[in-house]
Order: C-alpha cells, then structure tokens, then sequence
C-alpha cells in the first residue's frame, strides 16, 4: 500500500512539475520560444492535448516563438518521438 502511495505522490509531482511547461496563449509575452522550447514543447505534445480539453489556457504550440528555429524543434521532437516507436515493432520474416 505504501508503494502505490510513493508512486501516486510522484507521478502528480512530475505532473505539475511538466505543468510549468506547458505553452501558453499569447498574452504570455515575457520570454520568446526558441529552438530547445520547441523541442521540449514537441515531446509533451501529447499531453499538452489532453489537457487542453480541460484547461484553456494550455496550448500545444507556442504562439510567441522565434520563428523557423521554434518550429523547426517542435517537429523534430514530434517526428522522432512516433516515428521511435517503429523501433519497437517486431519485422516480419520472410
């Protein structure tokens, strides 16, 4: 029982620790997205969506970005993060 207590207290410590993260709408403009904001924004993706659904001011993408760099980032996490999991799938023998 203790066990699932530590895991539970973790997994909503991680959760709201990614939660400071997340992209915003564009009235946040204090700091501009670069290229490393795209990265980390294109791996919590996933969940930045879910969320979404629930929380309006967390968005997936970050509108107040640099630009190319930014967008360059996001995809790249985007596609290396699905396409990994090919990695994972068992090839068919011939």
């Amino acid at each position: 029982m203790k066990r699932k207590w530590m895991i539970g207290f973790i997994s909503i410590l991680v959760l709201l620790t990614l939660s400071a993260c997340f992209p915003g709408g564009s009235e946040s403009t204090t700091r501009v997205a670069g290229f490393f904001t795209g990265v980390w924004h294109g791996w919590i993706a996933p969940l930045s969506l879910i969320l979404s659904a629930f929380n309006s001011s967390i968005r997936v993408y970050e509108v107040n970005n640099v630009g190319w760099w930014y967008d360059f980032g996001f995809y790249m996490a985007i596609i290396s993060g699905f396409g990994g999991l090919s990695l994972f799938r068992r090839k068919k023998k011939s």
